[in-house]
């Protein structure tokens, strides 16, 4: 079977010890249907979801197992499930190991899940979880664990290390070793056998009449690199393989002229330059449908002189295919373009309906894990209709917030647009769409945001979002995004490619976020918008939205937030903030510059004297009278007051 190919980075030492246990390992080690197994899993590696859960020995670790059959052979598909989740019946009970290690015990797989003959057992599915299910140990990416199930007598080899992560499709772990360093590799048979392993066409090992070989070749060339074990056992011979991928030493070279971050379309509709600001990286290397998900050194980025960025021009595409990509940047971090205007995410994309985005792309499984980018050349321009609209003045708008997942029953853009008369005959001159670039998850207040460049496609395609927009001009109304730029979730590439992952934090080394949030509101990951990096992204980000969706403003969520001033109390946060002020400044001439009049609408709730300075620079506020106007609907006098309503009573 060949097992899916990492990046192997060029700047490591040789193999530890440690870094050779694998997360999950069984005995014996090529079961047959009507054999007992012992699985034992390691929650050092992994998702490390029980990693010292009561003290990494504890007698209150259970399994959620199932089968994976001929009647449904792809992931997920669990089969003769024996205990509920959250069980905690003696049977699902594992046994503690000490040192974050626990097993189980199944005796003869096909009668402890009472599979009938006939239907062939391909894996035993696999979690070890805590008694509630609130924790669980699974693949770092997420995934279920499987282990394979074999014929009975059937000749098999298989690679066991490098270690690769049980997924369905096994996956080998990154290798931290690169030339002139050593990797240890073992192979395993179901009888024993003449086995052999080359690296590249080279013979490293030999072992005749045994069941396990080993080596521990030292590389010497970048770039492609292919294992193979083979085993022969009289007229059989079996075969397994792993590819991975040492970077040659990076070429550096200035920008090309006239490109930015991110995706970059040139002329001819068949290249595009692939920008990716990464400063503080060693290397990068594209992965996608051109390459079949290989690192190839044909795909490694180049490096600017002054190291923040890694680029590359592709070329010899397919005008109007849509090709899915991702970076691999030094070996171990695999992210999506951070300006990609359609993602893929494997989690969420297959619970939205083909009405809400038609011909989605598909997610290329087994191939890569992760989120996914795209780009398109030629790709269907939508034709605006409306050329006549003039922006409601900001001092005369009457603003409909609205969520779109709950304020109608289909939740998309193509609904919205037909229900634009509703809003219309309510008076209403400016509707304000809460959250729609992409967040984490389909069914969301839109908050917890991810990519900032993507509409998410919970609620429609692109041109069906501009096609709202264009309808909504159409008769005079103004379209207003919810903007979230105080923070990102942890899937946000950004977050990504500077993560402490002992800490649970982003590295003190980020160029966009903050070690730990300045504010006592912050949620996710909190946006230093000090920063030059952090800075450049809005404003791409406010000329995206403004020019290539034609929106007229944005609200800011938590502009109070946009602060490097430490506070750790909302009274202090409420201070005056001249720091804060000029941000804001800021931010605001760069709407202004793009599109002149369009709104700036900041939830602020600061004190009187900030959101005054910010009103006569040209920004609008929020005034928060939830707690009076309650008072009066239910006809209390105290704290009714609401003459603070009137913005010139402030």
């Amino acid at each position: 079977m060949k097992k899916f190919a990492f990046l192997l980075l060029a700047s490591f030492i040789v193999l530890s010890a440690t870094a050779q246990q694998r997360l999950l390992t069984w005995a014996p080690e090529f079961a047959a249907d009507n054999s007992s197994i012992t699985i034992t899993v390691d929650c050092n590696k992994g998702s490390q979801g029980l990693l010292n859960y009561e003290g990494g020995n504890s007698n209150n670790v259970y399994v959620h197992i199932g089968v994976i059959t001929s009647v449904n052979p792809v992931a997920g598909a669990w089969q003769y499930v024996p205990f509920s989740w959250g069980s905690t019946t003696a049977a699902a009970k594992a046994t503690p190991l000490g040192n974050n290690k626990y097993s189980y015990t199944i005796t003869n797989i096909r009668a402890f899940f009472g599979v009938p003959a006939g239907e062939t057992i391909l894996k035993v599915a696999t979690i070890f979880r805590n008694a509630t299910g609130s924790l669980k140990q699974v693949n770092s990416d997420g995934s279920d664990m499987y282990v394979p199930v074999y014929g009975a007598g059937e000749f098999a080899v298989r690679m066991n290390l490098p270690p690769f992560e049980p997924r369905f499709i096994p996956w080998l772990e990154p290798i931290t070793a690169g030339i002139g360093q050593q990797i240890g590799i073992t192979g395993v048979s179901s009888q024993n056998a003449n086995l052999s392993l080359t690296l590249n066409g080279n013979n490293i090992g030999t072992a005749n009449g045994l069941s396990t070989i080993s080596a521990s070749p030292t590389l010497s060339t970048s770039c492609d690199q292919k294992v193979i074990l083979t085993g022969t056992n009289g007229p059989n011979t079996a075969k397994d393989s792993f590819s991975f991928y040492i970077p040659p030493s990076t070429v550096v070279e200035n920008l090309p002229a006239g490109v930015q971050d991110g995706i970059n379309y040139l002329p001819g509709n068949t290249s595009v330059t692939l920008v990716l600001f990464a400063p503080g990286k060693t290397s990068a290397v594209v992965i996608g449908d051109f390459s079949n998900w290989q690192s190839s050194c044909t795909y490694q980025m180049k490096k600017t002189p002054d190291g923040n960025r890694f680029f590359i021009t592709l070329t010899g595409l397919t005008s109007g295919t849509i090709y899915k990509f991702q970076y691999v940047v030094d070996g171990t971090i695999t992210i999506a373009d951070p300006y990609s205007e359609l993602i893929l995410d494997p989690w969420n994309d297959q619970y939205i309906s083909a009405n809400t985005f038609p011909n989605m792309p598909a997610y290329p499984t087994g191939l890569t894990s992760g989120v996914v980018g795209t780009f398109q050349t030629a790709a269907p321009q939508y034709t605006w209709s409306n050329s006549s609209y003039s922006r409601p003045d900001k001092k005369s708008i009457v603003v409909y917030e609205l969520l779109l997942r709950d304020f109608l029953a289909s939740g998309n853009w193509q609904t919205l647009t037909d229900t634009l008369n509703y809003l219309q005959r309510l008076g209403v001159n400016a509707i304000e769409v809460m959250p729609f670039n992409e967040f984490d998850g389909n069914s969301s207040w839109g908050y917890n945001p991810d990519f900032f460049f993507a509409p998410d496609k919970a609620y429609g395609t692109k041109n069906n979002l501009k096609r709202f927009i264009d309808s909504a001009h159409s008769k005079g109304m103004a379209v207003i995004m919810d903007a979230v730029l105080n923070h990102a979730t942890g899937l946000c590439p950004l977050v990504q490619l500077w993560w402490n992952s002992a800490n649970n934090t982003p590295a003190a080394n980020s160029p966009f976020f903050n070690v730990t949030s300045t504010h006592p509101f912050s949620v996710f990951n909190d946006f230093n918008h000090e920063s030059e990096a952090t800075k450049y992204f809005v404003s791409r980000y406010i000329r995206h939205w403004l020019t290539e969706y034609k929106l007229d403003g944005f609200r800011w969520d938590l502009s109070k937030g946009f602060t490097q001033h430490v506070s750790t109390n909302v009274g202090s946060w409420n201070t005056y903030d001249p720091s804060r002020v000029a941000i804001w400044n800021r931010y605001y001439d760069s709407t202004q510059a793009v599109s002149n009049g369009s709104y700036c609408i900041l939830e602020h709730l600061g004190n009187d004297d900030e959101e005054a300075a910010l009103s006569n620079i040209g920004m609008l506020l929020w005034g928060k009278m939830t707690d009076q106007y309650n008072q009066n609907t239910m006809g209390f006098a105290s704290n009714s007051d609401i003459n603070r309503a009137f913005a010139l009573n402030r």
